[in-house]
């Protein structure tokens, strides 16, 4: 039987911390799971603990994604913050179809809870909220997993704008680069909620963003999103930003979204303005 408990599996250096990867047996979702960790370098004061930032990966990525490609590790060093990147579904359940498409099953867990039975594994939702700070702060004592933020992009967009307006309580900002901010209007979101979800649309309006201003618009820090002009998904309906912008009007929550000239949907994009998100929950994160 697997631990529970999380297994160091690499370890590299890097700006002064480490970026950590480790693997765990999952009660929530019924598998093993990775996950990776960058603590920054360690503070004079042994006392001290870092605050957390979560990252949500998009479609098809796992947990190495952004640790690889985004260079947020130089920002997170000398702001003294931890970031902490899950994998985006359950892995190795072996479920009828989980790999037949990109954008849904492994690689595609929506951070959802699905209703679905055939796909009752796929619980992500509860992993990051839930399991995942739990086992943080059981097991890491240099986090303070009470001092959290949350952003992430593209389908990892969706889920930290939603995990972050249910959970006010929980998380002191959020961001996010090119989210999904209305699935229940666009293809990818329609595809994976109904089959994750069944054909109710009120439970598909539970994990919309835009949706989900009507009931959770008690919102303090600035909501910062960063677009991309040249992203094939912008362009093909999949994102949808001027939606959430209007809700955000409507019930006078703050956003910034901006536009980036030139800009993709890549982690060059990623990269190129990492570093104004991680200041942003810097300075939530430190009140």
């Amino acid at each position: 039987m697997e631990t529970t408990k999380p297994v160091e599996i690499s370890s590299a250096k890097m700006f002064g911390g480490y970026n950590k990867r480790y693997k765990h047996f999952s009660p929530t979702l019924g598998c093993s799971m990775n996950f990776t960790v960058y603590f920054p370098p360690s503070p004079s004061s042994p006392s001290h603990k870092f605050p957390v930032l979560y990252w949500l990966s998009g479609l098809t990525c796992n947990d190495e994604n952004f640790i690889t490609k985004s260079g947020a590790q130089r920002t997170a060093a000398s702001e003294g913050i931890a970031l902490i990147a899950p994998d985006t579904s359950p892995r190795g359940l072996n479920v009828e179809g989980e790999a037949d498409s990109w954008d849904f099953g492994v690689g595609a867990g929506f951070y959802l809870n699905a209703k679905q039975e055939k796909w009752k594994n796929w619980q992500m939702y509860d992993y990051v909220v839930k399991e995942l700070p739990s086992l943080l702060a059981e097991s890491f004592e240099q986090l303070n997993v009470s001092k959290a933020s949350i952003f992430g992009h593209s389908m990892g967009g969706h889920g930290a704008l939603t995990i972050y307006l249910k959970n006010l309580d929980k998380y002191k900002s959020v961001s996010a680069f090119a989210p999904i901010t209305n699935p229940i209007n666009c293809p990818w979101g329609q595809k994976a909620f109904f089959n994750y979800l069944g054909d109710n649309k009120a439970d598909w309006e539970e994990y919309d963003a835009t949706c989900l201003l009507e009931k959770y618009h008690d919102v303090s820090a600035t909501i910062l999103i960063d677009q991309g002009s040249d992203d094939k998904f912008l362009k093909d309906g999949q994102l949808l930003p001027e939606n959430f912008q209007v809700a955000c009007n409507k019930h006078n929550v703050p956003v910034l979204v901006r536009s980036r000239p030139g800009y993709d949907h890549s982690y060059y994009f990623i990269a190129s303005f990492v570093e104004e998100h991680i200041i942003h929950h810097s300075q939530a994160l430190k009140l």
